[in-house]
């Protein structure tokens, strides 16, 4: 499944939806080395790091070439000036390759318009940030000794999937399927794509992240749905009438 669009209109413009693409985009293109030493030396400078937050400190030489999480207390790291806090957010702006982008900006241009005119400018960059938050420290729960980085901004997008889930169950996603486009309501779209991150165990995708993110956008809008329906398109006549 491959979502095309949704059939959900907006009554703004979601410049903050743009903003991050753009962010996202700009680091990718002007900041991120893409191969070679270069591209591993700055990903372990900058991103989030399950070993280096458990630990409070730094991976050394050792941590990183055994790949085993040690007690480095008193050990050479190789960035001392590394922020771990920071390394939180710049995670949620760096990416593994073009593919991994590509889709994580698509995933967000298509789900984050409307939950970003529930929630307002403001409110959506915090729901965007603490659900990216919240994505990692959920990988870093269980996966507490790993020392690869954790990099992308599907943990974040994910929670921006869950508000929508929670906001709009029932509207259309038009969804390429087996060549063919079909419109799925968003509860069965998302549940879906919610369900099958737990098959997604090769080790190559953060599906802790994921499900922690998408799971904290969930709970995040659930007491407020009522209240950010409102400031949507359609939402303030559809409660009207409901009442």
């Amino acid at each position: 499944m491959f979502p095309i669009r949704d059939v959900n209109p907006t009554a703004i413009r979601p410049v903050l939806t743009w903003l991050v693409i753009a962010i996202n985009v700009g680091v990718f293109l002007g900041l991120q080395p893409q191969s070679g030493s270069e591209a591993d030396v700055f990903i372990y400078r900058n991103a989030a790091i399950a070993c280096e937050l458990t630990t409070g400190e730094a991976l050394s030489a050792e941590e990183i070439g055994t790949g085993i999480c040690l007690d480095s207390s008193g050990a050479t790291v190789v960035f001392p000036n590394k922020s771990l806090p920071a390394s939180v957010l710049y995670s949620m702006f760096l990416h593994a390759g073009i593919a991994h982008i590509l889709f994580n900006m698509w995933s967000l241009w298509i789900f984050g318009n409307n939950v970003e005119e529930a929630f307002g400018h403001a409110g959506f960059a915090i729901v965007y940030l603490l659900s990216g938050a919240a994505a990692t420290l959920g990988f870093v729960v269980l996966n507490s000794d790993l020392t690869v980085p954790l990099v992308g901004a599907s943990g974040a997008i994910a929670g921006v999937m869950g508000a929508y889930l929670v906001l709009f169950p029932r509207h259309q996603v038009m969804t390429l399927v087996f060549f063919r486009i079909v419109a799925i309501p968003a509860m069965v779209f998302l549940g879906i794509w919610f369900f099958s991150q737990f098959l997604l165990n090769d080790g190559n995708v953060a599906w802790e992240a994921h499900v922690a993110g998408f799971l904290f956008g969930v709970l995040m809008t659930i007491p407020f749905r009522r209240r950010l329906l409102a400031n949507t398109a359609g939402g303030a006549a559809g409660i009207a009438t409901r009442a």
